[in-house]
């Protein structure tokens, strides 16, 4: 169902607004570059500090821009089971073709905590879900086992993974079946996520270099592992570079060194990347060739 390269898009704010116009042409660029998906409302696109009128419209212009070239899987979770629902269904109203789905965060839910809430989401979801997976940003961590167990229900049909545990994916393909869909959550992991039986990563890295990224994707589609190992080490130095501060401040940067007037502009509590990570990001743009 999804696969390749899929940018967890920023969200571009001018005078505190949302840049409706910048979006749609950033949109309109991913699709040109060869992205395979878009996921707008996730952790890069800042969706944290979005208001529920907010949330509906980034989506909507997603849906609008992409104009049913590539899947919009919009970010719809929270910690909540009632509000993800309302969420995913605004989703679903302005066109949305799936929604990333966190696990809750803040309040730490048990394992059966976790499958009541995905199971729930589902029985309710006019949408397909995929399951996101981030322990380092929750610290609650779905099990292989309780994925196992939701991924049971014919609209959960994916997972996220940003465990940063390879050993995940292969668990998981014997736990939920060869067909149940695996993404990457992490760039610098997405070469040997593919190869343990993933088929995509959800990027923060192909915001910035969208056209790498789905090479890079594409060479591992085909089995053109040389390929794939050499984009790795030219794009590698960026996966790492956009995380020397707290996301997605560095790629706005980058973005603003490679795209004219692209805005900078973040919502507290994030603020602009440092001098030092904006050093390590020219550094990455240049070893990757986007400078």
């Amino acid at each position: 169902m999804f696969f390749g390269s899929i940018p967890a898009l920023v969200t571009p704010f001018a005078g505190g607004r949302v840049a409706e116009d910048t979006f749609a042409e950033f949109v309109e660029w991913q699709i040109a570059e060869g992205s395979n998906g878009l996921v707008p409302c996730g952790t890069t696109g800042e969706v944290a500090t979005l208001n529920a009128d907010e949330h509906r419209e980034v989506i909507a212009h997603a849906v609008r821009a992409a104009n049913g070239r590539v899947p919009v899987i919009a970010g719809c979770g929270t910690y909540d089971t009632a509000t993800s629902i309302e969420r995913i269904r605004a989703a679903a109203d302005v066109g949305a073709d799936a929604a990333l789905v966190v696990v809750p965060y803040y309040n730490k839910p048990s394992q059966a905590g976790l499958v009541a809430h995905f199971t729930a989401i589902a029985e309710a979801s006019p949408l397909p879900i995929v399951v996101y997976n981030v322990p380092s940003r929750t610290v609650a961590d779905i099990s292989v086992e309780s994925l196992n167990e939701v991924g049971k229900h014919p609209r959960i049909v994916a997972v996220k993974d940003a465990t940063g545990n390879l050993a995940r994916v292969s668990a998981q393909r014997i736990a939920c079946g060869e067909d149940f869909c695996q993404l990457s959550g992490n760039d610098d992991m997405a070469l040997g996520f593919n190869a343990m039986g993933g088929v995509g990563c959800i990027s923060v890295s192909a915001n910035v270099a969208p056209r790498l990224c789905s090479d890079f994707q594409k060479a591992m589609r085909e089995g053109r592992w040389d390929q794939a190992l050499k984009l790795q080490d030219r794009l590698y130095p960026l996966h790492a570079a956009l995380f020397t501060d707290a996301s997605p401040a560095p790629t706005k940067y980058a973005l603003s060194r490679i795209k004219d007037n692209f805005p900078t502009e973040l919502r507290l509590p994030l603020v602009e990347a440092s001098q030092s990570s904006k050093r390590a990001v020219d550094a990455a743009l240049e070893h990757a060739g986007l400078i």
